[in-house]
């Protein structure tokens, strides 16, 4: 193995859960999760990409010839095998599921216990891959991969830093432009473009392109919209030529990512003086996530945030108000599973990264949208976004 493709420690992350669950062989059709050990995103996955990682030794990336050139130049891996027809490409055959089962063959697996994404495998593959395998005794990855993902590896963080940065680019252009009063359309775009311009000078060798489906992908992954006046109650919508009200607020919400890895930063705009009812729930937001800065640090359970959230907001009045979760964790996905809400039983670690966004929605008052993307680090939390915050009237 070359220096340049050496398996970053999330390989061996997963290869020990698998060892620990007497697991021979783990398949990941998932793209963020096929990119997590592979490295390789096609942008569009009208063929299945498939990481074989086994229990030892390097991950096997099988993927449609159509593919290879894209394949080889992007991808950790070494090991690289091609299905289907195109052009001279030297393939294991015409698809993808012989393919597979020659793989798992050469492994010595294939009648061992397989590991499968069931919260994301079609029922239909599933039975394929059963059918065609009829030997072998089927698990779950699901959980375990999810935990793997939790803990981000330094190429990963270095990447998160890089899409905060573009974020808050994008974000002090909304500002700039909510002073100006134009539309929530021409907020984003604006946003959207000052993005692009910074990828483009700053980061030639980083792609911002996320993750496909079947049916469509998507080449580019840096994201804004925004939503004036009682529209901040839809909390997502495409942007329209809604212009904000001087008394009215403004949410906007940008979503980038690099080589994969993405970062989120949402600011609650006021445009002139806000209503001293509106101006208070916006108050309390700042203030609670004042309060639960120190204690994001190694060893704090996610329900602890929640519930200091909770206590905050029913000692302000707005017990009639708790949101469901106050963030979320983000990386490969910009809303990843792990979830910072009551019944969670994960406990901060260094390497974790997720948002915090306590909020509120108050009907006849006003909404409040206020997100950061933070690392825990060693000693505590790093803030990768960074720009304005706090009470921002423009």
């Amino acid at each position: 193995m070359t220096a340049s493709r050496a398996l970053p420690d999330r390989v061996r992350r997963v290869q020990a859960e698998m060892a620990e669950r007497g697991i021979d062989a783990t398949l990941l059709f998932k793209p963020e999760n096929s990119f997590l050990l592979t490295g390789f995103n096609p942008i569009i996955y009208s063929h299945p990409v498939v990481a074989i990682v086994p229990r030892t030794g390097e991950p096997i990336m099988l993927v449609h010839a159509l593919r290879d050139d894209h394949g080889r130049a992007s991808a950790f891996v070494n090991d690289i095998r091609l299905y289907g027809a195109w052009s001279d490409k030297v393939t294991m055959g015409p698809n993808w599921l012989d393919a597979l089962g020659a793989i798992l063959g050469e492994l010595g697996v294939r009648e061992g216990t397989l590991a499968v994404e069931e919260d994301f495998m079609p029922v239909a593959r599933q039975r394929q891959i059963a059918g065609h395998l009829p030997s072998a005794t089927f698990v779950d990855a699901s959980h375990f991969i999810d935990h793997v993902r939790l803990i981000k590896d330094a190429d990963q963080i270095a990447m998160a830093r890089i899409a905060a940065r573009i974020a808050d680019t994008g974000m002090d252009e909304a500002v700039r432009r909510v002073a100006l009063g134009v539309s929530e359309r021409e907020i984003a775009l604006q946003s959207m473009h000052v993005m692009n311009q910074l990828w483009s000078s700053d980061y030639p060798d980083v792609e911002v392109a996320d993750f496909g489906t079947l049916e469509g992908g998507a080449q580019n992954g840096l994201w804004t919209w925004a939503l004036a006046g009682d529209r901040m109650f839809f909390n997502c919508d495409n942007p329209t030529q809604r212009q904000p009200r001087r008394g009215e607020a403004v949410s906007v919400f940008i979503w980038t990512n690099a080589n994969g890895i993405h970062a989120e930063n949402e600011r609650t705009i006021a445009f002139g003086p806000l209503p001293d009812a509106h101006r208070r729930a916006l108050d309390t937001i700042l203030d609670i996530r004042e309060t639960l800065r120190p204690m994001m640090k190694p060893g704090t359970r996610y329900a602890e945030l929640f519930l200091a959230t909770k206590a905050g907001l029913e000692k302000a009045g707005y017990g009639k108000n708790i949101p469901g979760r106050i963030g979320h964790g983000i990386g490969l996905g910009a809303h990843e599973h792990s979830s910072l809400d009551a019944r969670s039983e994960l406990v901060l670690e260094p390497g974790m990264l997720f948002t915090l966004e306590p909020n509120l929605r108050v009907p006849g008052t006003g909404a409040t949208q206020i997100s950061d993307t933070i690392l825990i680090t060693e000693g505590g939390c790093e803030y990768l976004t960074q720009s304005r915050g706090g009470y921002i009237e423009v």
